[in-house]
This record gives C-alpha cells, structure tokens and sequence, in this order.
C-alpha cells in the first residue's frame, strides 16, 4: 500500500473547515492511470468488499442500509444520503459526507490530470472528528473512544483508498 501517501489537503477541500484545532482530521492521495470522474471514484470506493463490510456492521448496529446501486446515485449527485452519511456539502469534484450523529466527516475529491501534471488522476479521502462539548466539565474532546481506535482508523483509511484504487484500475 506504498502507492497511498498521506497528503496536505487542497486548497479548495471542501474538509478543510475541519482542519483546526481540537478536530481531527486527515487526508490520503493516490494516483490511477486513467482519468476517473468523482462519480466512478465515489461508486468504486463504497462499492469495494472492504466498505461493504462495513456496510453490513451499518445496517447491523445502526439499521442504517445500503446498496451499490445507492452508491452510484451517491456518485451521480441523485441522492443526498448514503448508509449512514447524509451529504453536508458537494461540487463537481468532491463530496463531504458527515455521519447520522454529526460527530464525523467523510470527504473524497478528484483533481485532473492537468492539475497533476501528468496522466491520470488523483484520488482524494480525508475525514474529521470533531469533538464533543460536555456541559459538565465545560471541555470538548474526541473522547476516549477515538482516541483507542486512532491507529485503526489511519490503517483502515489507506485500505479504503487502497481498495478503491484497485477497482478503479481493474
């Protein structure tokens, strides 16, 4: 999975509202050789086994589910909802998707082949977390839970990257 760097985000992400302090947030890129629109890269990436599995565990814990035909909707600017996700803010090369609960962010973007100064083009995914406000200790924090799965959410977001470079150039 060397093919996945960890990236600085664009300078027009649409995540990029999330990047301040006491937030999380991340951004993964690679490169495929041939031109992928954003509705093919969005289809691919929740279309891979690997998200699926992830989909059955939605649908399982939070009855929240999902087809691959919703995908391509997803993709195609069709439908504003997805699993869990609702869409919080798109344009033609990139979605922001944020959870049911408000507390996380899940955002992919396309940029050229003109941008990228080469063939192909260049995925994107990043996502955020932000924190929760408790009244009690006047604090915000990511929680204790986050916090635990951190390394796993960093593996997991280059798998996903990963996974749908491979659909994408198969």
């Amino acid at each position: 999975m060397l093919s996945i760097e960890k990236s600085l985000l664009p300078a027009d992400a649409l995540l990029a509202e999330y990047v301040k302090e006491g937030h999380y947030s991340d951004c993964y890129s690679t490169d495929v050789r041939t031109t992928v629109t954003h509705a093919e890269y969005v289809a691919a990436f929740y279309t891979t086994p690997l998200f699926k599995l992830e989909r059955i565990i939605l649908k399982w814990i939070f009855g929240k589910p999902s087809t691959d035909h919703q995908a391509r909707q997803l993709g195609a600017g069709e439908t504003e909802t997805f699993a869990a996700w609702y869409v919080e803010k798109r344009s033609k090369r990139q979605i922001l998707m944020c959870d049911f609960r408000g507390r996380t962010r899940s955002w992919l973007m396309v940029s050229s082949a003109t941008e990228n100064d080469g063939a192909g083009t260049r995925l994107y995914f990043g996502s955020a977390v932000v924190p929760v406000y408790s009244a009690e200790t006047g604090t915000s924090s990511l929680g204790a839970g986050f916090k635990l799965l951190a390394a796993f959410h960093k593996a997991y977001s280059v798998a996903l990257l990963y996974s749908a470079k491979l659909r994408l150039e198969s």
